[in-house]
Order: structure tokens, then sequence, then C-alpha cells
């Protein structure tokens, strides 16, 4: 039987995945500064407000208001279908949630959200003392996510300089696929670059890919770096 899939809304990156996220998963999205993780998660919730899906984008960082204006170069007013009742996009600060599983059911639960988006966990980690405390949170977020029937994108910003897959090395284990954005140097030039790290019962491309951000935002594109 042919797994259920959800449209990434990347133009080229779905038939790199076998034509999606798989439907309920919880994918890391991962990358230094200035990759484009938060640009990617947004074109994703996007995407599914375009086909009816609500969605929820929960940051942990950012100023909401910040994100809303800086999606708006792309053309995706987030604020028609906030006003409409079908996304919410709101922080809360990850110092102030002891158990975060609940909060994230409640807000899925206000707009009935097919897609979530959690960006990012780095700054959640920040604020717990050990790496076993910062897994057990992430199995908790995980679970919650998995019960609510949402497809779930989470960010991890990886410290420069490192082969690290993520920011704590654990975020990529309890996560049921990875993606890894690269910002690279080459000569006086940056190309911008995706891999399909790991996707459980998915054929994904193992290759590297270009991707470019238009004003139409992000595009993978195949051929050579």
């Amino acid at each position: 039987m042919a797994l259920l899939r959800v449209k990434s809304g990347i133009p080229g990156l779905d038939a790199v995945m076998q034509g999606g996220f798989i439907t309920n998963s919880v994918n890391l999205i991962s990358g230094g500064a200035g990759s484009g993780k938060t640009i990617f998660c947004a074109q994703y919730i996007w995407s599914g407000l375009e086909k009816g899906e609500s969605g929820v984008f929960i940051t942990l960082e950012e100023d909401p208001q910040d994100i809303r204006d800086d999606v708006e170069q792309f053309g995706w007013d987030f604020r028609q279908y906030e006003k409409k009742g079908l996304f919410k996009l709101i922080y809360h600060d990850p110092a102030q949630i002891s158990n975060i599983g609940p909060v994230i059911i409640d807000e899925i639960k206000t707009v009935k959200a097919k897609r979530l988006v959690i960006d990012s966990t780095t700054v959640m980690g920040l604020t717990i003392d050990n790496l076993s405390q910062i897994r057990k949170r992430l199995y908790a977020i995980i679970n919650a996510i998995k019960r609510s029937s949402c497809t779930a994108l989470i960010t991890s910003e990886i410290p420069e300089h490192t082969r690290m897959l993520s920011r704590f090395g654990v975020e990529e284990y309890v996560s049921d696929s990875v993606i890894l954005l690269n910002y690279l140097s080459v000569g006086e030039a940056f190309n911008r670059t995706l891999l399909v790290r790991k996707m459980r019962r998915t054929n994904h491309g193992k290759d590297i890919y270009p991707f470019e951000i238009s004003s139409k935002g992000i595009t993978v594109r195949k051929g050579e770096l």
C-alpha cells in the first residue's frame, strides 16, 4: 500500500522525496544561519493554506510580525488566513513552557491544523541543562504532534564549521526525516544546496541539490553545482 504524502510546496523537492513528506510525520529542517530554514517552513505552510489545509506556525525565537513582514516579499499574506481562522502564527517563550506538548495540541485544535511548524528547537534546547532532558523534551513534542494528525516541520540551527546534523546532535534521531540546507561560499560566489539526509520509508534522492531563493520562494534544481 502506497504511503499517503503531503506536498512540500517547494518546486522540485517532492520528486526527490517520492511525492512529499509522509503524512503525520515530523521532519527536521536543519542548516546554518541564513540557509533558508524559516522561508522553507513558511512556504510549506503557505502551500497548504492555498490548498485549504489549515496550519500553525509556532516561533520560539522570532517575533511573529517580523515573519509576516519578511514573507510578504514572496507574496504570502498570512494575515488573510489568520482573519479567516485557518492559520495561527504565534510566539511562545521556551523558557516559560515546562511541558510544551499540551500547548502544541491546544494550538492545533484551535484551527484544526493539518500542517505545523516549530521554529526553532535550537532556542528551546538552550533553556535545558543537558542532552538527556533535551531528548525527552523533543520526544514529548514529537509524540504530541503524532497524536494530532499533523504533518510537521521543526528546525534546528547547525553550528558553523561542524559536521553536525543539528544543534544538539539528538534532533535527527527523533525525527522521521532530516533535510539539510547549506549556504556555501565558492570563491567569491555563494551557492545554496539541499540534501535529504534521511527519510524513513522513502527511497529518497541521495544527491546534493542546488536551490535558489527568488521572488517566489525556494526552488530546488537538478544539475551541477
